[in-house]
């Protein structure tokens, strides 16, 4: 029920007590005022949702009273009503934010037709309000090409246009969702409110009030009275979605719900009838959880009018590149990237994977892939990011790695390394010895040479320095990469002469600085 309070403001005894009585009768809470003072009482003290208001009263005019009203973030309809009317007087309150303006006297076939178009636009509000505090994007239709989703399509097209009620079993991101969805389009109630309550996000001490609502002051913190989902989807369909997850006190509610089509709100006595068709989704299985006594044997029973399963996509493989190249399509307009189409060896990676988050997962794989793929660009496995698969920003990120030198690494052999008993020897079996540290080596690494085989720089006749044997070690292979190829043979400090030993040429061979 919509309108539930109402404020009658008349200084006319027997208009007042007329009008009071008719709004009695049709179940209404009713508080009756002579003045704008009193009247102000009520406002502040309650919520209401209706207020009919004189225009004419002994403490001042009713379209200042309407003015204030607007202000007030929970403001009733204001109906005016006066015996002296006139056409600038209706519309100076309808600009004021009257709903409706009534002359008196008035007849209660009037009274109806006011009730009743208060009522739709209230519903109207509340629902356009939580809608607008719940929007999200709901994917896609159902789209497939294989034999099982051409199958759930008829069974849903059967069942839409009656309004039974459905569960919905499967997987976690099959398209359960969609499915209750696609009901709701096919039903004779496509037009009327679609309410959707995630059950297993909802806290087990709150989820009472979200289906039934609250009156105000009925926990710490209700200050207003708020509508339940239920109330809010009168006239429509309204979504249960993962309605394992309650508890079995509110199960035991919600059983209530189903079978008499009617509740009350917590802290609240009044029964409020409400007309909804009901589908529920879950991804266990219910039956086993009856078994094990986590769901109520007979909710079940009640919820499991229509059965509906909806495969999961490793069932169902010919769908996995039909359903690729969609998304391919729509998140590439999405992002504004032009994708070319897929491989042959992304389209066998994805008929190879098992999908266990099913279509979700294969919609947020190809969007991932769609952006780092690039302009103009076709879908390779990398780019898909499935398990054992290196994707383009690893594969980037390590090529990078390689080409950057780490804190606290050396990029040169050290001089230890030159002296070990692995660095390369001459074929006279000397020891090639560094001429400088390594970081000398680093400051000028153009000017330090070797080479294998190579002739002296100096044009020696040491032709043993030029034949060094091919390195092994890792060391060797690090000065190799970064050294330039000439070599320079040294005087050795441990010879006579300039370096010459007995025989002629140099001693050692040794890496310096041409």
């Amino acid at each position: 029920m919509s309108i539930e309070k109402i404020v009658v403001l008349e200084d006319d005894l027997i208009v007042r007590k007329n009008l009071e009585n008719q709004l009695r009768q049709r179940r209404y809470d009713v508080a009756s005022a002579a003045t704008i003072a009193e009247a102000q009482e009520f406002l502040n003290r309650d919520n209401f949702d209706l207020l009919f208001l004189d225009v004419r009263l002994p403490d001042g005019d009713g379209t200042d009273l309407l003015k204030s009203l607007q202000a007030r973030p929970q403001k009733p309809l204001v109906v005016m009503t006066t015996g002296f009317g006139s056409i600038e007087s209706a519309v100076e309150c309808m600009k004021n934010g009257a709903f409706d303006y009534l002359i008196k006297p008035f007849s209660a076939e009037q009274i109806e037709v006011v009730l009743k178009k208060a009522s739709e636009f209230t519903q109207l509000l509340r629902v356009n309000r939580f809608l607008s505090q719940d929007s999200e994007d709901t994917g896609y239709e159902l789209l497939g090409q294989s034999a099982a989703m051409e199958n759930l399509r008829q069974l849903v097209r059967k069942v839409g246009r009656t309004l039974a009620t459905v569960l919905i079993q499967g997987e976690s991101g099959t398209g359960k969702e969609l499915v209750a969805r696609a009901l709701y389009r096919e039903s004779p109630r496509a037009n009327a409110p679609f309410i959707r309550v995630n059950c297993a996000a909802i806290p087990e001490n709150l989820i009472e009030s979200e289906f039934f609502g609250h009156e105000k002051g009925a926990f710490t913190g209700a200050v207003n009275k708020r509508e339940g989902r239920f109330e809010l989807a009168h006239g429509g369909t309204i979504l249960l979605d993962e309605i394992s997850e309650i508890s079995p006190n509110v199960q035991a509610k919600l059983l209530r719900v189903l079978q008499e089509r009617e509740l009350e709100r917590v802290g609240g006595t009044r029964t409020i009838k409400v007309d909804v068709r009901v589908i529920a989704t879950t991804n266990r299985n219910l039956e086993q959880s009856v078994q094990r006594k986590e769901f109520r044997e007979d909710l079940f029973f009640r919820l499991n009018v229509v059965p509906i399963h909806v495969p999961p996509l490793r069932e169902r493989k010919e769908d996995v590149t039909f359903l690729a190249e969609e998304f391919m399509r729509r998140f590439g307009r999405k992002h504004g990237i032009r994708v070319q189409g897929l491989s042959e060896s992304a389209r066998r990676a994805l008929l190879e994977h098992d999908w266990p988050g099913n279509v979700r997962e294969l919609q947020n794989v190809i969007e991932r892939a769609v952006i780092l793929c690039g302009d103009g660009g076709v879908l390779e496995p990398e780019d898909l990011g499935l398990p054992g698969m290196a994707t383009s920003v690893s594969r980037e990120w390590r090529l990078r790695q390689n080409r950057r030198p780490r804190r606290g690494r050396r990029r040169f052999p050290p001089r230890r390394a030159a002296l070990s008993p692995r660095w390369p020897k001459s074929r006279s079996g000397t020891s090639l010895r560094c001429w400088n540290t390594a970081r000398a080596i680093a400051r000028r690494p153009q000017k330090c040479s070797i080479s294998a085989p190579a002739r002296c720089a100096t044009n020696c006749t040491n032709t043993s320095a030029a034949g060094i044997e091919p390195p092994t070690s890792n060391a060797w292979r690090t000065a190799r990469a970064f050294l330039s190829p000439r070599a320079v043979c040294l005087p050795s400090p441990t010879t006579r002469g300039v370096g010459e030993r007995p025989g002629g040429g140099h001693s050692d061979f040794r890496l310096g600085f041409n």
